[in-house]
């Protein structure tokens, strides 16, 4: 039986001459940092892809390309109209951290339609990847089982707003900005606001030419800067977004909206946006060539926007930064949630109601 070795390793290959077991230990402590860069932007931009691919599916380029709503029915007075407007008959689903379903509770905000049009909020799960109901209803726990009551055999994508009728079980209408209008024109003999017309006949060119226009460039335009996967792609879309809004920016120089003097659905689909921009977009989305507070017109026009009557109760801004901080793991994969900004600056005085007023 040999007697254990005392004397440290190190000595004993130098007494023999032989160092090389001491050498290659003392390399075997660490991989070469290269190489351990090289492997983790690999195996970390392969799963970003696959994980982008399921949450902003893009073309060839890169670009961000947004699915179709899949349910585009309309609630109206006409005889053969299925849905027919009616108190309490109708309920909201929405996200308080979603834009989209942000413009529904705006619109129902200031038409004064909270004791017709119920509510419900649906929130983010940052691990299954679907919204999931506070309460259940209908013995639903999820957005996708409220989706497949409507359709059993829905394959689509589950999203917010959602507008539900509860006579017949399903789902009206589930596009934001046909949301908006129906909100808008067809619950008037309800609404505590009845003739706040947010949709004009003589303004629905101009509010539909700004509509095309925010909507690809601003609202789904900061979209399609988080979303981008190749550098091409987020330029592109990123000079068609701050160009929109210096646009915009210049318009608002004599005009108190979009389209004048009157309160209208552009507005109310650009703000939800705006609301959002420093908060969020600015950092993930990497839309940081400028905020809207430091445009001297687009800034004053955010807080107008914000300090009507009815609408800062709708912006929740915990809700904003958990659901896109706190879910979106392939652009904030450690899901910190940043303490700030403060938006006391939203009820700074903002005096456009002093802009003279030329209507083109």
């Amino acid at each position: 039986m040999s007697t254990p070795i005392t004397t440290p390793e190190k000595d004993i290959n130098l007494k023999n001459g032989q160092n090389s077991t001491y050498k290659a230990k003392k390399k075997g402590k660490s991989l070469p940092s290269g190489l351990i860069i090289k492997l983790g932007k690999f195996v970390w931009s392969t799963m970003w892809r696959i994980m982008m691919s399921k949450l902003a599916p893009s073309n060839d380029k890169g670009e961000y390309i947004r699915p179709s709503s899949q349910f585009r029915n309309s609630i109206g007075t006409e005889e053969n109209n299925l849905y027919q407007p009616s108190a309490e008959r109708y309920r909201l689903y929405v996200g308080l951290g979603c834009p989209w379903a942000h413009r529904t509770l705006v619109v129902r905000a200031l038409k004064g339609l909270e004791d017709a049009v119920e509510i419900s909020i649906v929130y983010p799960s940052p691990d299954q990847g679907i919204w999931i109901l506070n309460d259940p209803e209908q013995g639903c726990h999820t957005l996708p089982e409220v989706y497949k009551i409507a359709e059993s055999g829905y394959k689509g994508r589950c999203t917010v707003p959602v507008l539900w009728d509860k006579q017949t079980k399903t789902i009206v209408n589930n596009e934001s900005a046909e949301i908006i209008v129906i909100l808008n024109s067809q619950f008037n003999q309800f609404a505590k606001n009845p003739r706040l017309n947010l949709y004009p006949e003589e303004l629905k060119q101009k509010i539909d030419q700004w509509n095309e226009k925010i909507y690809h460039r601003v609202n789904n335009g900061v979209y399609r800067c988080g979303f981008a996967q190749t550098q091409e792609a987020y330029n592109n879309c990123c000079d068609e977004l701050f160009a929109t809004l210096d646009e915009i920016d210049r318009a608002l120089e004599n005009n108190r909206y979009l389209c004048g003097q009157k309160l209208t659905l552009a507005d109310v689909r650009l703000f939800t946006t705006l609301f959002r921009f420093d908060v969020v977009y600015y950092g993930l989305f990497k839309c940081n060539r400028r905020r809207i507070q430091d445009y001297q017109n687009l800034g004053a026009y955010l807080r107008d926007l914000y300090q009507l009557q009815g609408v800062a109760e709708t912006c929740d801004l915990e809700s904003v930064k958990r659901d896109y901080y706190g879910n979106l793991f392939p652009l904030n994969p450690g899901g910190i949630i940043p303490s700030g900004p403060d938006i006391t600056n939203l009820l700074q005085p903002h005096y456009r109601e002093n802009i003279p007023i030329f209507d083109k």
